[in-house]
Parts: structure tokens; sequence; C-alpha cells
């Protein structure tokens, strides 16, 4: 299936566009997802059982208590194994995390971060250090199948899609793979409220919303991001749309003040300048650069 096809033949049926990030931000999945799964497999794909307390601390700041949160999860393995290799008591120990050089590589030259592309680069090529990553990704995607399940979205998501409905056009625009989109967006009967549910298959984050809604005739200020991490921020940014946060611990608030403020702002023309700008300023002290045991 060509994804990006996909996204480019949505027809513009509103005025307004509305990406919604899904992980965290419509869905209250981020710590089970990062903790019950993500994290045991990291520990036990990358050797980390003697330093397994400090590699749980800076997997979970990496992907939940940081700026970094919400990133692709290769993109993850790198910020993990940076930190982790700088903690006084790692070294302490004598531990060498993997160097990953062959992942760098491949990140480096490829624009679809997810299993499908790491598949065919390691049957390819049957480099050991990439079947290592894709081994541990697709344990990720089991753990998560297995143990995520019956996932409600947050109170207030429902609010806002319905009044979304006839006034926008409206996608999810995750990193996350999208059988497990599907499986969160239809257990819910939530699917029928977007045009498209964008995954890791369909590209970056802000190639979704380049493909899904420019050129297309939205007015200027007619497109927003709805997301809980810098990367919904920055695919917001590079495609000249609005960005409303979910901020991580502040999430029921957050949908509650989308409902009964923002989204009027957004429909009436008076969300930019200085409302996005207070919505920044709190989106930028709700999560650290530093960790706290540097």
């Amino acid at each position: 299936m060509d994804y990006v096809v996909q996204l480019k033949n949505l027809p513009k049926e509103n005025d307004f566009f509305i990406g919604f990030d899904s992980d965290g931000c419509v869905f209250d999945t981020m710590e089970l997802k990062h903790k019950e799964c993500f994290c045991p497999a990291v520990i036990k794909h990358m050797g980390c059982q003697p330093v397994s307390k400090a590699a749980r601390e800076v997997w979970d700041f990496v992907n939940l208590y940081s700026k970094t949160r919400g990133c692709n999860r290769f993109l993850a393995i790198q910020y993990f194994r940076d930190l982790l290799k700088e903690r006084k008591d790692v070294q302490a120990r004598g531990f060498q995390s993997l160097e990953l050089k062959e992942l760098d590589a491949w990140i480096d030259r490829e624009t679809k971060l997810g299993n499908p592309a790491l598949e065919a680069e390691v049957v390819e090529n049957g480099n050991a250090e990439l079947h290592l990553m894709l081994d541990w990704s697709k344990e990720v995607n089991e753990r998560v199948e297995d143990m995520v399940s019956g996932m409600t979205p947050f109170p207030g998501v429902m609010d806002i899609l319905k009044m979304g409905q006839g006034k926008a056009d409206m996608i999810v625009v995750s990193q996350t793979p999208l059988e497990a989109l599907e499986r969160e967006w239809e257990e819910n009967d939530m699917t029928h409220f977007v045009g498209l549910i964008a995954g890791q298959e369909h590209g970056t984050k802000t190639e979704h919303i380049h493909y899904a809604a420019r050129g297309k005739g939205y007015g200027k200020d007619r497109v927003l991001m709805v997301g809980d991490a810098l990367g919904d921020y920055k695919a917001a940014v590079e495609n000249n749309a609005l960005y409303y946060p979910i901020l991580p611990g502040q999430e029921e608030m957050s949908w509650q003040r989308l409902r009964d403020e923002a989204l009027e702002k957004f429909f009436a023309g008076t969300f930019s300048g200085d409302y996005q700008q207070q919505l920044l300023v709190e989106f930028d002290a709700a999560l650290p650069n530093e960790p706290s045991w540097n």
C-alpha cells in the first residue's frame, strides 16, 4: 500500500483541518506502554540487566518525562543509549551500552522509521545489529497487543470529535504502528470521526500534515495540530500550522479547555497570536530538558 498516496488523496470537505496525536494525547496509554512493554523489552535486547534500575529511569525520562516525550521509538533508542552511558552510576559498574552505529546510519538515511522499512533493510543487508533492533521492536508490538486493551479516551475527547464534525477535516497523526492505532480507535467506536488514521508507516508527523493538508486550500490559521509532545509541536511549526498542547499530567484540564474555549477560538480565527503564545509558554514549562540525575 502507498501510504503517502492515501494522505494526498484525502478530500477537503471542510474549511478547517485538525490532526490529533493518539498515544498520551487522545488515549492515556503512554505510561502503560512504556513501563510494561517498551522498557522491559529494551532491557532484555540491549543487555541492560546489570543496570536495570538506571535503564528504567532513563527510558522513562526519554519517553515520558522530558521534551523528547513521544518521539519515534528508534530515535528513543538513540537518546536512551546516550543518556545511559553518561550516568556515573552506570559507569561505576563498568557497563558498556551497545554502540548501535548501524542503527544511527539507518536513521540518517531512512525517512519512514518503522518496522516495514527496518525489516526491508535487514532482509537486504542481513546486519546483526539492525536485526536486534527489529527483534526488539517486534517484541514491543507483541507486548502492546497482549497488554494494552480496554483503553478509553481522556474525558473531553469525544466532545471535541463531535464538535469538529461538519466543521473540520480530522485525521490521526501518530508514530504508533497502524495496527495498534486502528485497534484502539475501533475499540472505542471513534474511527468514523476521522478521515484517516496515519501511523508510523505513513512517514513522519510532519509528512502526515504536509500531504494531508498543505496545498488543499485550507486558509491561514485553519490547520491545527493537537498533541502532547515536542514532536507534535515541531510537525505543526514545519507546516505553518497552529498547535494546541495537551499538557502531560494535566490532560483532563487540557481537553476541557480545548472544549470550552480553544476550539471556538480556532473556528473564529482568534487562536493565533497572544492566545497561541500563552499555550506555548505553558507547554515549554511542562517538560524538562535535563534529567534530575544530572
